[in-house]
């Protein structure tokens, strides 16, 4: 410990040093910005393969009424085929090289990504550009495209986790731009034109708004040499006539619940109003979360747990599972559980409801040394687990970027934690939690074993003398 500390620096409380030499070492993520202020943002991470994709701010969220669902559509006529490939040239020209090529929306984001070897990270960054800059989006293409999102409706649909939360989204945020799900409404599925999608690039895919972000076996200089034969004619704005506004979301208290009496199972999605991306409470949140613990019934091992809260449920007959999450977005986010339980006995239903509101209520009280220790070693494990190979390390430097405008160093992250106190902890708890508005979100049978929304709202305070 002394030989650290020495290492470290002479005033460094050998506590201090063993907590820093703990984290594994880090290649640095160097960012470059071209003319048109397009950013590109790497980590040579090493090995033989790399993952290279453009990570866009825009998604559901940017959509409106009218046209919600095109983001989605867009991301699935990517790859229908460009000026210069057709979608079989494409297709094949990816499978030669041995690659993987995908892409996905979300509510404030679009990404499309390669997995390559090391020799084809050149031809990548050119493919990408020609799907994301150069694609037709010809009506024949559009017409087919619209059975397959169809059905890929109906697969979500079945994800009963899946329509609990985009239920949730729609009560949390209603009438406001997170509410929309992403892949829109059946009508607009349906009725969505060729023109629509080109509108909405033209509107969003500028410059500013995008990253290339790449990690593995890369070369910086190169890619932003790549970038800039590629990338570096995206205009900066938007042409006059499409310009968009950006409209807040607003969190609601409310709840919506559909009764389904064929189900077994009740799924639960109870919400707080949670924090922004760039907020400086959200470490402190994302402890709070920890600190709930979960626990699933097919994993015995959750019952052995130093939370409360996952320990009561453990001896529950019968709950399913029990999940706290947090989910950030640009200006407003959510905290909560998600819970499965079977819907026979409205005793257990309300013990359940009771534990979780009870325990969330408890953060608010303060929080002991040893749990609060263990809360910052399950995050930081958790978040070590995220960049854990160069697709999802490639993901946390292209969300960084576009959230945060710059990438936190696991150094800087594994500091924020450690300073963080009890107090901190206790007061953001507050913030969040203590007599707040509340979402709920349900799907099942006997929906009426829970309590009415103002029931759930006298559930997020204690009577104190």
């Amino acid at each position: 410990a002394m030989l650290a500390a020495r290492r470290v620096g002479r005033n460094v409380p050998a506590s201090a040093a063993r907590r820093f030499s703990t984290l594994p070492s880090q290649q640095p993520t160097l960012v470059s910005t071209l003319p048109n202020q397009f950013r590109v943002a790497s980590e040579a991470t090493g090995g033989e393969t790399a993952t290279v994709g453009v990570w866009i701010d825009t998604g559901s969220r940017y959509e409106t009424d009218a046209n919600n669902g095109v983001a989605h559509f867009l991301e699935h006529m990517a790859f229908k085929g460009t000026a210069k490939r057709s979608q079989l040239q494409l297709e094949m020209e990816v499978e030669n090289m041995g690659a993987h090529l995908n892409a996905y929306t979300s509510r404030e984001q679009t990404v499309y990504y390669a997995k390559v070897m090391k020799q084809d990270v050149p031809k990548a960054v050119e493919m990408l550009s020609d799907i994301l800059l150069n694609s037709t989006f010809s009506q024949a293409a559009v017409e087919r495209e619209r059975d397959v999102i169809l059905r890929e409706m109906e697969e979500v649909d079945s994800q009963i986790e899946e329509v609990v939360f985009d239920r949730l989204h729609e009560v949390a945020y209603v009438g406001t731009p997170l509410a929309r799900t992403i892949l829109g409404p059946e009508e607009n599925i349906k009725s969505i034109m060729a023109d629509d999608i080109v509108k909405y690039v033209t509107t969003h895919y500028t410059a500013p708004r995008m990253v290339l972000a790449a990690s593995g076996a890369v070369d910086h200089d190169e890619l932003v040499s790549l970038s800039g034969e590629y990338f570096g004619g995206v205009p900066t704005n938007a042409p006059s006539g499409f310009e968009f506004e950006y409209e807040p979301s607003l969190f609601s208290g409310a709840d919506v619940r559909d009764h389904n009496d064929d189900m077994e199972l009740g799924h639960f999605a109870l919400a707080f109003e949670g924090l922004s991306w760039t907020d400086p409470d959200v470490f402190p949140l994302m402890l709070s979360q920890s600190l709930l613990g979960s626990f699933d019934r097919q994993n015995p091992s959750t019952q052995f747990t130093g939370s409360a809260l996952a320990g009561h449920i453990a001896k529950m007959d019968g709950v399913h599972s029990m999940q706290p999450f947090c989910t950030c977005y640009n200006d407003t986010g959510l905290f909560g559980v998600y819970m499965v339980t079977p819907m026979s006995s409205k005793d257990r239903v309300a013990d359940l409801f009771h534990h979780v509101q009870e325990e969330m209520v408890s953060l608010t009280t303060g929080v002991t040394d040893e749990d609060l220790d263990r809360a910052k070693a399950q995050l930081k494990y958790n978040m070590l687990q995220q960049m854990d190979g160069t697709s999802q390390n490639a993901e946390e430097i292209g969300r960084q970027m576009l959230t945060f405008g710059r990438r936190m160093s696991l150094a800087e992250t594994f500091a924020r934690i450690d300073d963080i106190e009890g107090a901190d902890l206790t007061r953001v708890a507050e913030k969040i939690i203590w007599d707040q508005e509340v979402a709920l979100a349900a799907v099942g049978p006997n929906l009426k074993y829970v309590m009415d929304l103002n029931g759930l709202r006298r559930g997020t305070y204690w009577n104190r003398l």
